[in-house]
């Protein structure tokens, strides 16, 4: 495996200099725009096919009714908007908000609001509008940054660390409410909740996952009636 010496005097290999370099982020973005842009395609011709939340493509299907894009087009560019300022602050794109909730919901429902229904009906144009739509979104965000976070010469985004540190400090807490949620569902599912948990006590992995495993395996085994 060969290797070459960057502008910083670091070696790297091939693939790092591919996976591990700016130019090639907006690449990966454009990428997934257009699958997930091709998925509303579908959705818009089949009724089956996107990628978003169920309440969030819930919006296209209303504004698909009855002619009303608005609270589509809002919310799908008000959670872009925000995810693409965010991304760059935080070293962290959320590829929900900014490119399924964004890309698949808000710029087809603004597409579809202006009575541009081309990119949605065909998937030979939907495919490079949503590479198109991704490409930028990863430019800007690089664009940002670099006025941003590069702009002091830093190469650590501490918006990150604060941000998966609270999270993590967070979840240390889910688990025993997960439990508690189990028992008051039924005394099996509280107690398989339990068991999972302790299991994943015992492996050293968070309890959060075990038990809520725990959960799902139990009710399976003795499924929850409807009073």
């Amino acid at each position: 495996m060969s290797t070459d010496i960057n502008a910083e005097g670091a070696d790297r290999t091939a693939e790092e200099r591919f996976w591990l370099a700016e130019w090639s982020f907006p690449v990966f973005v454009a990428l997934l725009a257009a699958g997930i842009f091709a998925g509303t395609h579908l959705y818009y011709v089949y009724r089956t096919g996107t990628f978003s939340d169920v309440a969030v493509t819930a919006m296209l299907k209303a504004g698909m009714e009855n002619g009303s894009y608005g609270a589509a087009a809002a919310f799908g560019a008000g959670f872009l908007f925000a995810r693409v300022i965010e991304g760059p602050m935080v070293g962290i794109l959320d590829i929900g908000g900014s490119l399924q909730t964004g890309v698949g919901i808000g710029i087809p429902a603004m597409l579809l609001a202006a009575g541009v229904t081309a990119p949605l009906e065909h998937f030979w144009l939907a495919v490079p509008t949503g590479a198109l739509c991704g490409g930028l979104i990863g430019c800007v965000i690089l664009a940002i940054r670099r006025a941003t976070v590069n702009s002091t010469g830093g190469t650590s985004t501490f918006g990150a660390d604060v941000m998966m540190g609270a999270g993590n400090s967070a979840g240390r807490y889910l688990g025993p409410l997960v439990i508690i949620a189990a028992a008051t569902a039924s005394l099996p599912v509280g107690l398989g909740s339990t068991a999972g948990a302790a299991l994943f006590y015992w492996w050293k992995k968070p309890l959060t996952g075990g038990a809520i495993l725990g959960a799902m395996v139990a009710g399976f085994f003795f499924p929850l009636t409807g009073t």
